[in-house]
């Protein structure tokens, strides 16, 4: 059978999506085919006002299409507690709960020597900067119990010891191996009121 060039070149677009593999790319590209004209123009505006509306927040990283993201922007926040996550993900995980009042810092990944990434690579140095310079009473390691997260959790405990400031990981109702964002909310609760010292 003949290729349809233009629905390849779909499908590819929608392949290089992170965890979408080629049979879900082609059934999303023949999903986008079955949209009616406007829904398909509504469909790739979205995408294009996303991309050029969207970035990160200049305080903790969280995604946000205004100046601040809306933690940050809240006044009634508890900014002497910070919940380190390793992406937006988590933010979006936690904040479902509607127990944790502090903020965050999104660090965009953990540290794994073997794929290279060092810390200076995720957001540990500006976590450490404003660790030093607001007044924080305590830090939140809040990384998915992998190993990466683990060893990411203890080189942030280590690096913010001489600041004097507590910091805690979450208890271990989250399943050790399994991501935050697949973590029911009272899992969560419970692992966030179970915090320990690290």
């Amino acid at each position: 059978m003949e290729q349809i060039e233009s629905l390849q070149r779909l499908a590819e677009q929608f392949g290089r999506l992170q965890g979408v593999g080629k049979k879900s790319a082609m059934r999303m590209a023949f999903a986008t085919l079955s949209l009616d004209a406007d829904a398909a123009e509504e469909f790739a505006s979205a995408i294009i006002e996303a991309k050029q509306k969207i970035h990160e927040c200049p305080i903790c990283a969280n995604l946000t299409d205004r100046e601040l993201c809306f933690v940050c922007e809240d006044e009634t926040r508890d900014r002497s507690l910070i919940c380190v996550v390793e992406d937006v993900k988590a933010v979006m995980s936690i904040e479902k709960v509607r127990e944790f009042r502090g903020v965050y810092h999104v660090l965009g990944g953990t540290i794994s020597p073997i794929n290279g990434i060092t810390p200076d690579k995720i957001r540990i140095p500006e976590l450490v900067v404003r660790v030093g310079e607001e007044n924080v009473r305590e830090v939140i390691v809040a990384t998915n119990p992998t190993p990466d997260g683990e060893v990411t959790a203890m080189y942030i405990a280590r690096a913010l010891k001489p600041l004097g400031v507590k910091v805690t990981r979450l208890a271990y109702g989250v399943p050790v191996g399994s991501d935050l964002e697949y973590a029911d909310e009272v899992t969560l609760g419970r692992a966030l009121e179970g915090r320990q010292d690290v």
